[in-house]
């Protein structure tokens, strides 16, 4: 380590390490992966979609228009986009104030993507430990064959979703027969191969890093968190001091806190942060750590909520807690 080093400068020249995310249950990961469901199914099938004889959703570059159902807008329209797009960051910024990264942790594609991602790895590799013993061994005729299987679906995910993409630009079905014919065109090629590539890199490999190093949003939460605003956070009073849990339920020692320090928040966590050490903007508000905490709580027969969603004055005690 270097002498005068800050730890933002050792942080920003390490080498990064893999994370290995634990596969975690309970009624955030069910929200969560609603969220992937709802948001999938709309941008997979609107596309497909027609009304009155048209796509419901396409954008003609060509021709200058937007085929929005039913409806067409034209380049003088372009107020109507503006208005739009205003309303939607004054919304975006209002709920983040109000709630914060819950669009980072649920809505967000790059979360969506990872969390497909994630679950092809899971089902091809296994879990944490699983995937840590396979990338540490040495190759063999079974791990090049779970490895091509892997990168083989997520390579027709990308595929598909670049094709979903392409097909708001130019009607889908048009754009599959001349897919299949092997006559799309220049501009159609490239993008279908380029938005591919941004979602095999992005979901396969980027993950944690652009929300950690890249996304200019998670720059910004700062400028938009108060007090009041709702954050996934550990309640140091109720878990300090930590100890390993070594007695029967209910025969704790009464001067340990809750918190048995398992790191089951941390193995769980897409970014691999401790939010034990308080708010971070590398947290993205999945709320993993809340459910992996919950199932330990539960095993060992203690109150629920060591981790939550609550305010920063709550945990302080200006505020009640929100349920």
């Amino acid at each position: 380590m270097l002498p005068n080093a800050s730890a933002a400068e050792i942080e920003l020249h390490e080498i990064r390490r893999k994370i290995y995310p634990r596969a975690v249950h309970g009624a955030f990961a069910r929200a969560r992966w609603g969220m992937v469901l709802l948001t999938q199914a709309v941008f997979y099938c609107l596309p497909w979609l027609f009304w009155n004889g048209k796509p419901c959703v396409l954008l003609d570059l060509p021709a200058r228009r937007l085929d929005l159902f039913g409806s067409v807008f034209g380049p003088q329209d372009v107020l109507y986009l503006g208005l739009l797009l205003a309303i939607a960051a004054l919304s975006l910024f209002a709920f983040t104030a109000i709630a914060g990264r819950l669009w980072c942790g649920y809505a967000c594609p790059q979360t969506v993507y990872s969390e497909i991602f994630l679950w092809v790895e899971r089902a091809m590799e296994g879990d944490r430990f699983a995937r840590i013993r396979l990338d540490a061994a040495p190759w063999s005729l079974r791990k090049f064959r779970v490895k091509a299987l892997k990168h083989g679906a997520w390579l027709i995910i990308a595929l598909w979703t670049a094709y979903s993409f392409v097909g708001y630009f130019t009607p889908i079905r048009e754009l599959g027969t001349r897919a299949v014919t092997l006559q799309l065109g220049a501009a159609e090629t490239f993008w279908i191969l380029f938005y591919a590539f941004a979602t095999y890199g992005n979901a396969g490999f980027v993950r944690e890093q652009w929300c950690k190093r890249l996304c200019p949003y998670a720059r910004m939460q700062s400028l938009m968190f108060n007090r009041h605003t709702l954050i996934v956070a550990y309640d140091r009073r109720r878990g300090e001091p930590r100890a390993l849990e070594s007695s029967p339920a209910g025969k704790r020692d009464p001067r340990l806190g809750d918190c048995v320090d398992c790191s089951i928040c941390v193995q769980v966590c897409p970014t691999q942060i401790d939010i034990r050490n308080g708010l971070q903007t590398e947290c993205i508000g999945c709320a993993a750590c809340i459910d992996g905490c919950n199932q330990v709580m539960d095993k060992l027969g203690y109150p629920r909520g060591l981790i939550g969603y609550t305010t920063a004055s709550s945990l302080q005690g200006k505020r009640r807690a929100r349920p």
